[in-house]
């Protein structure tokens, strides 16, 4: 008898443990627990509220390493991770505080002050301080173009190179740092608060650039788990984040889904609550979902099709030109934009100040594209390849489609092209080498001024980091120049004016459109601010 009453006291005390713990295990896989106080203090029920993000994207990271990358994908993740001395707004390019509070230049322009968030903490444990800026630094100009693309395109060069426009960046104190430059920088503080020029831990990349890039450690609101490279990077919540409160969510995975209808299946059958690169067409079948919302993007963005001067026939002005009469960019708009684009002349959009309207573009007309082929013997025309982009992009939402357009107008005057392509990675590697004959690429603005598109993209000083092209001309790379270092906003709008001539009679692209990306969403999601820099900080983002 007492074995049996000891048999089922035993039992009895197994069933109410398991309850228990059944009970524990729900609160966790809900996210919150039932009963949260929201900000007016009343109790609510929370219980069933997701704290985790997937957000499908048409393209994996090639480095999580902001400093070594050209390219959007890697930033759309990295922005959560690190974050830069001083932000731009949530929906414009204005300055804000970051990791420094306040910022003063000196009359001359020559020497900017920064005075340093305290208390703040890298996931590591680092402390953040002037020192660490400071070794950032350092690290960045003492690298070269190759590792490095964007700190040579904007910054002239790198240590002992003659271009070069900071002289120094010095610690004074644990939270102060002084930079000092050559030469003033009209756009100098928008150029800091890039992504690229985030604030990483000392401790981290002294170990090697190779591992620092697939283990990121930045001071940014969310932290680093995991990359399954072409399916996903997991990052998450930063427990130490200085900004109390933020960030909602613990969790998000950034879904690689390169072709577009299947993102968009993905979001409309709940498997994902964020998707970028959604097609024009599909635009209206979002709004019309009572379950999804459409987010638009302001533009800063420019599509393009670019000619690599350097190799034949594309040497010749005349040849270049000769595709921009043939390629019909009204139809490429109208086929594959839906209405969400404009027709591109200049390799800057309209929105930015110093934009040329003057200047007439290139109008469609195959005759007049032979007359110039003729005009340099090959009238017979000529065969090349023509890369066509493997991913969508904000500024060319499906690279293949738009590439067999351009086949077809190209074959209309004799030119056969070949459509070639590569994976992502190895499209922007060959590219940037000179390898192609022309290539279909694009760009986003990274601040919102003239600079870091003409200058980023066109200018001799960046051949072999964004200037794909290999196109150079000294008279525009004096106003480029010149227009970097007037601090008159008028005076500098005039240079840029006058050097889109100088780019438009060149012709070493072919500016297709400035579209209005497109991103849905679950419909309960909120907090999303799509700005017009296309790496969105997710710290504010949550489920209703």
């Amino acid at each position: 008898m007492r074995k049996r009453k000891l048999g089922l006291l035993a039992l009895m005390l197994l069933l109410v443990l398991s309850a228990a713990l059944a009970a524990c295990g729900s609160d966790a896989d809900d996210g919150k627990k039932e009963g949260t106080k929201n900000e007016d203090g009343k109790t609510e029920d929370t219980k069933n509220v997701k704290d985790t993000l997937v957000f499908g994207r048409g393209g994996d990271s090639t480095s999580l390493d902001p400093s070594r990358v050209t390219e959007g994908e890697s930033f759309k993740v990295t922005v959560n991770i690190y974050e830069t001395l001083l932000n731009f707004g949530e929906s414009d390019t204005e300055i804000n505080p970051g990791l420094a509070t306040e910022w003063e230049p000196s009359e001359d322009g020559l020497t900017y002050t920064f005075k340093l968030r305290e208390g703040v903490k890298f996931h590591d444990g680092t402390d953040f301080n002037a020192d660490a800026v400071v070794k950032n630094f350092e690290r960045w100009a003492n690298g070269d173009a190759e590792k490095f693309p964007y700190y040579n395109t904007t910054f002239g060069g790198f240590k002992g190179d003659e271009g070069h426009v900071i002289e120094s960046v010095t610690a004074d104190g644990e939270n102060t740092v002084l930079i000092k430059l050559t030469r003033p920088q009209a756009p100098f503080l928008k150029n800091i608060a890039m992504s690229m020029f985030a604030i990483a831990s000392p401790t981290a990349f002294e170990l090697g650039d190779d591992q620092f890039e697939r283990k990121p450690v930045g001071t940014g609101p969310f932290q680093f788990v995991e990359w399954k490279p072409n399916e996903t990077i997991t990052i998450e919540k930063f427990d130490d984040y200085w900004d109390e409160g933020l960030p909602k969510l613990k969790k998000i995975i950034f879904q690689s889904i390169p072709d577009n209808s299947a993102r968009l299946n993905a979001l409309m059958a709940g498997n994902i609550e964020l998707a970028d690169g959604i097609n024009p067409s599909d635009g209206e079948s979002i709004e019309d979902n009572e379950n999804l919302q459409l987010f638009v993007r302001p533009s800063l963005n420019v599509g393009y099709l670019g000619l690599t001067v350097t190799r034949p026939p594309f040497d010749k002005k005349e040849v270049r030109q000769a595709i921009n009469y043939a390629i019909d960019k009204q139809s490429i708009v109208d086929s594959f934009f839906e209405g969400r684009a404009d027709v591109a002349k200049n390799p800057m959009p309209t929105s930015i100040s110093g934009y040329n309207d003057d200047i007439e573009g290139y109008e469609y007309n195959p005759e007049k594209a032979k007359e110039l082929l003729k005009s340099v013997g090959l009238e017979d025309g000529f065969e090349m390849d023509l890369w066509a982009m493997p991913v969508p992009r904000p500024y060319m939402p499906d690279g293949k489609k738009v590439a067999e357009v351009i086949q077809k107008n190209l074959a209309d005057i004799g030119i056969t092209a070949k459509i070639v392509s590569h994976e992502w990675a190895t499209y922007l590697d060959l590219a940037s080498k000179g390898d192609a004959d022309a290539f279909m690429l694009g760009w986003t603005g990274d601040n919102g001024d003239a600079d870091n598109f003409l200058y980023a993209l066109l200018d001799e000083d960046n051949i072999g980091s964004n200037n794909y092209t290999y196109y150079k001309n000294a008279k525009l790379h004096d106003i480029l120049i010149a227009a970097q270092t007037e601090i008159d906003e008028e005076k500098r709008n005039e240079l840029y004016k006058e050097a889109q001539v100088i780019i438009h009679d060149d012709a070493p692209w072919v500016p297709l459109a400035h579209s209005t990306p497109l991103l849905g969403g679950s419909k309960d999601l909120t907090g999303f601010v799509p700005g017009p820099i296309a790496s969105d900080l997710l710290s504010k983002v949550e489920f209703k």
